[in-house]
C-alpha cells in the first residue's frame, strides 16, 4: 500500500476498488434521480446479494439476513430465542464481550444460568468437556469461533456435531471468520451464524448478515418486528414472513448492502481457501518474529491459530506501542481485557497489541513492521 502499512484488518479491513465503486455508484444514483427510484432500478442486484451471501457460507437464500452490523445480526437472534427461568447457556472462555453482556441480561431478566465450557490444554474450547455439560435444560450453545483477540480458532465443527446430536440450538459468532477462511454452515452444524463486513470480508462499516437454518427458522419469532419482516394482515394481524428476512426492517442502506454483496463476490474470485493459506502464512512470519522480540509476549493460544496476533511487552504500554507504530505508518489497535473479559481474568490479560495481516498484505511489510516494533520496544 502506498501509504499505511495497514495490519488491522480485524477491526476494519481495506475495501478493494470493487466495493467502493458499487458504493458510490448507488449513492450518485440516489443523487441523480432520487433513493425510492434508485432501488427499484437496482432491485435484481439488491436480491442478488442474498444469494451471493449464501453461496459465501453454504446456505440458502432464504436463510440469509442482511443487518447494519454483527452485533445487531446477533442481538436480533439471541433476543429472539425462548429462553426460560432455569435454562443453560454454554459459551466459551473467550466470548466477546458485547455477547456476554447479553447473557448477564438474560440471567436478569429470565433467570437462565450461563455456564463457562472448560478449555483445552492449549486454550480452545473442549469438545469432550462440553459433551459432559450437556443435559435436558442446556437451551443454547453459543460461541465465538475467532475471538476478537488471542490467535484462537475454537473448534466450532466439532461444536456443531454435539450440538445437532443433542437437538440444542447452536449460534456462532464468526465475526472474524468470515472473509478469513472457508465457511460452511453444513459442515459447521451450526443452527444460527452472524458475521460482520467491515473486517476480514472487505465490506463497508455498518455492515452484517445472519444465517438461521430453515428448520430452525420456522419456529422462531423476532423479538421486534415491522411490516417487512411482518406485514400486517387485516383485520387485526400479521404474518411473518417464511424466510430470514423476517429480522429485517424496511427501511436499510442499499449502497452498503450493494456493496456487501460486491465484497462477499470479490472474496469468493480469490477463493477463501487460498485467502486462508495466505493469511495463515503472513501471521506464522509475524508471530515468528515477535518471538524473537527481547521483552515481547505473543498472548496467543491454540493449535490452530488465526490471522489474529496480540502481544503485550514488559515495559512499553500496548497504547505506546500502537501510537509508534503508527508514526512509522502502521496500523494496528489495542485489545483491552474488557473485549474478552473472562479469558482476560483467567489470564491477567493487559492491554494487548494486536497486528492482523490480511491476503494483501507483503511479507516485506510484515518485516518492516518487525523492524518498527524492535526499534519501539528496545
Amino acid at each position: 500500500m502506498a501509504n499505511r502499512v495497514h495490519l488491522n484488518n480485524a477491526g476494519a479491513a481495506l475495501m478493494p476498488a470493487v466495493v467502493v465503486q458499487t458504493l458510490i455508484e448507488h449513492v450518485e444514483r440516489e443523487a441523480a434521480i432520487g433513493g425510492y427510484e434508485a432501488h427499484a432500478e437496482a432491485a435484481d442486484r439488491v436480491e442478488g446479494v442474498y444469494d451471493s451471501l449464501a453461496r459465501l457460507v453454504g446456505g440458502h437464500r432464504d436463510e440469509i439476513a442482511v443487518a447494519d452490523s454483527a452485533t445487531l445480526a446477533w442481538q436480533r437472534l439471541f433476543y429472539s430465542l425462548p429462553l426460560s427461568a432455569g435454562d443453560r447457556i454454554l459459551t466459551t472462555t473467550a466470548e466477546f464481550a458485547s455477547n456476554y453482556v447479553s447473557y448477564l441480561q438474560a440471567m436478569r431478566t429470565k433467570g437462565v444460568t450461563v455456564e463457562t465450557i472448560p478449555d483445552d490444554a492449549s486454550g480452545a474450547l473442549d469438545p469432550a468437556a462440553l459433551e459432559s455439560m450437556i443435559d435436558e435444560r442446556v437451551k443454547l450453545i453459543s460461541i465465538t469461533w475467532v475471538p476478537t483477540n488471542g490467535g484462537l480458532r475454537n473448534p466450532a465443527a466439532a461444536v456443531g456435531r454435539i450440538a445437532r446430536r443433542h437437538g440444542i440450538p447452536y449460534l456462532l459468532d464468526a465475526c472474524q471468520a468470515v472473509g478469513q477462511m472457508p465457511i460452511d454452515v453444513e459442515a459447521l452444524g451450526c443452527t444460527m451464524l452472524t458475521a460482520t463486513g467491515r473486517k476480514f470480508l472487505r465490506a463497508p462499516r455498518g455492515t452484517g448478515f445472519l444465517y438461521v437454518a430453515q428448520d430452525f427458522l420456522r419456529d422462531l419469532e423476532p423479538a421486534f418486528i415491522d411490516l417487512y419482516g411482518a406485514p400486517y394482515s387485516a383485520p387485526g394481524g400479521y404474518q411473518l414472513r417464511p424466510d430470514a428476512r423476517r429480522f429485517e426492517t424496511w427501511e436499510t442502506n442499499y449502497s452498503t448492502r450493494l456493496a456487501l454483496g460486491a465484497a462477499a463476490e470479490y472474496a469468493m474470485s480469490w477463493g477463501p481457501e487460498q485467502i486462508e493459506r495466505r493469511c495463515t502464512q503472513l501471521a506464522e512470519q509475524l508471530r515468528t518474529g515477535l518471538q524473537q522480540l527481547s521483552g515481547v509476549t505473543v498472548r496467543d493460544l491454540g493449535e490452530h491459530q488465526s490471522a489474529i496476533i496480540t502481544f503485550s511487552h514488559d515495559a512499553v504500554p500496548a497504547q505506546q506501542v500502537k501510537e509508534a507504530l503508527a508514526r512509522s505508518g502502521i496500523n494496528a489497535s489495542v485489545t483491552p481485557p474488557t473485549s474478552t473479559p473472562l479469558d482476560a481474568a483467567a489470564r491477567n490479560l493487559p492491554d494487548l497489541v494486536r497486528l492482523s495481516p490480511h491476503y494483501y498484505n507483503t511479507t516485506e511489510e510484515i518485516a518492516v513492521a518487525l523492524r518498527a516494533l524492535e526499534g519501539t520496544t528496545a
